[in-house]
């Protein structure tokens, strides 16, 4: 056979084979994504939270580890044009009382969930995350608890440390505090797993506010979450 014929045949079985790939096979990654189950011991409820982050899309499918599908985004118009980035979906939060919990992880059960979506240049773009049934317990809190008032100027906020879950471990606490009617806003801060006070800026603190309220979350290493909250006020 002649090299000319040989490097043809080579050319055409790459080409083959290329055609018998999976589109999957050359689809984008998505840059972040993560399935978890956030529990309110506060509120007795629960739900689930989905964040996708990637290059810009306008559709979007999650599927379940049984291959059902979860939801379909379609973004049309300007948004379709634009695309899509960051996704948060948050899913309703019923009491235990209307949806026990056993309910909750029967719906959404522990595996692999998938997203395949098309970005806005028609590529196809993919992602996964897993979800557990590791979930933290809720987290004590200490001070300041119901109709306590915290001192502005040594706002220490304190709760008991939270024991690992089976099977998983806590990798650390997230605490909100949320006054009405500040100029500033709220606190976001993340601590470690062996830390259990905060200590809120007296700038922050000393705005005042009759009504405040603070959250303190215990994360586990999958991302779930379970949430104690109490109201304060500031003296």
């Amino acid at each position: 056979m002649r090299r000319g014929m040989v490097l043809l045949t080579a050319v055409a079985t790459i080409a083959l084979v290329a055609g018998l790939a999976t589109p999957e096979a050359w689809a984008k990654r998505l840059s972040d994504s993560f399935i978890r189950i956030e529990i309110n011991d506060t509120d007795g409820d629960a739900g689930i939270h989905i964040f996708l982050d990637g290059e810009g899309w306008d559709s979007m499918q999650a599927i379940a580890p049984d291959g059902s599908v979860l939801f379909n985004v379609l973004a049309e118009g300007s948004v379709g044009i634009q695309g899509i980035t960051e996704f948060f979906f948050e899913s309703a939060e019923p009491s235990f009382d209307e949806q026990p919990l056993e309910d909750l992880l029967e719906l959404f059960p522990e595996g692999v969930y998938r997203f395949k979506g098309t970005t806005t240049e028609g590529r196809r773009l993919k992602g996964k995350a897993r979800l557990t049934h590791a979930l933290p317990d809720a987290p004590v809190q200490v001070f300041p608890l119901e109709d306590d008032e915290v001192d502005p100027d040594n706002a220490v906020f304190e709760w008991q440390p939270v024991a690992d879950p089976p099977g998983s471990e806590i990798v650390g606490y997230e605490i909100i505090i949320v006054c009405e009617d500040l100029e500033f806003g709220e606190i976001i801060a993340q601590v470690g797993p062996d830390t259990t006070t905060y200590t809120a800026s007296p700038e922050f603190m000393s705005q005042g506010g009759e009504e405040c309220k603070w959250e303190i979350l215990s994360i586990e290493a999958s991302g779930n979450q379970t949430i104690s909250e109490s109201e304060f006020s500031i003296e």
